[in-house]
């Protein structure tokens, strides 16, 4: 790999020694040509000269989200230079989302193996979406779960030969629609009535052996709907108009 030079935005003194270390010790390529422990002093060194690496924490002066924001007017500004986040933020699963909507290259947590040699030849060589083994196990974790969901809501739609509009349905009421607004909502051809029917219907198939003798509201009806599985309570979004 040819050489290549590399800004380091760490505002810890203690982890900027070891990231420095890592790469001296492990990436012999990397040239650093500058350390920045905050917003300002990172864009003052972009002024006197531009890396092909930009190495960043997220988590910068106490805010998670100035990591954020450099890395996405770095992209803006500078396509072609690489960011690869290096961040101590291993819980913050929403930050993670919105470093990869600005841009950056891959992120590697502070975590088990944290950087190597690896991941920085990965970006350096035009990879996309560079994660370390913690972030890995995370993004599999999630995606089993989503995976598992979409499985047990098709198998119960067919199980209680739940159709359609019965979904449809289920889902504006959990949202809060009123029957009223839900037969507005395009392609649902039933007036009120017929959705007063629906959901007498829907709350024999879904409590066939009764509710211990008490009546079955909407808030129920739906909370069964998601016990079931029915309903994907992380994923419960109205139709597009």
């Amino acid at each position: 790999m040819d050489n290549f030079k590399v800004i380091i935005v760490e505002d810890v003194p203690l982890e900027l020694k070891g990231t420095e270390g890592i790469l001296r010790s492990d990436v012999p390529e990397a040239e650093i040509i500058g350390t920045a422990g905050n917003e300002i002093d990172y864009w003052r060194l972009m002024k006197n000269q531009l890396p092909d690496l930009v190495l960043l924490d997220l988590g910068l002066g106490g805010s998670t989200t100035v990591g954020v924001e450099i890395c996405r007017q770095t992209k803006d500004a500078y396509k072609d230079i690489k960011v690869l986040i290096f961040t101590g933020e291993i819980l913050n699963e929403k930050l993670w989302v919105d470093a990869l909507d600005a841009g950056c290259d891959g992120i590697i947590l502070k975590s088990g193996e944290l950087l190597t040699r690896d991941e920085v030849v990965g970006v350096m060589n035009g990879k996309k979406l560079v994660f370390n083994q913690p972030i890995l196990e995370a993004i599999i974790r999630r995606f089993k779960r989503s995976v598992n969901s979409q499985i047990m809501k098709q198998e119960a739609l067919v199980d209680y030969e739940i159709d359609e509009y019965d979904e449809r349905f289920l889902r504006h009421l959990a949202l809060g629609y009123t029957k009223e607004q839900i037969t507005g909502l395009r392609g649902m051809p039933f007036g009120v009535k017929s959705l007063e029917k629906r959901q007498n219907e829907l709350v024999r198939k879904l409590f066939p052996n009764g509710n211990g003798g008490i009546g079955v509201n909407a808030t129920r009806l739906v909370t069964k709907a998601i016990e079931l599985h029915i309903l994907d309570a992380d994923n419960i979004k109205p139709d597009e108009n």
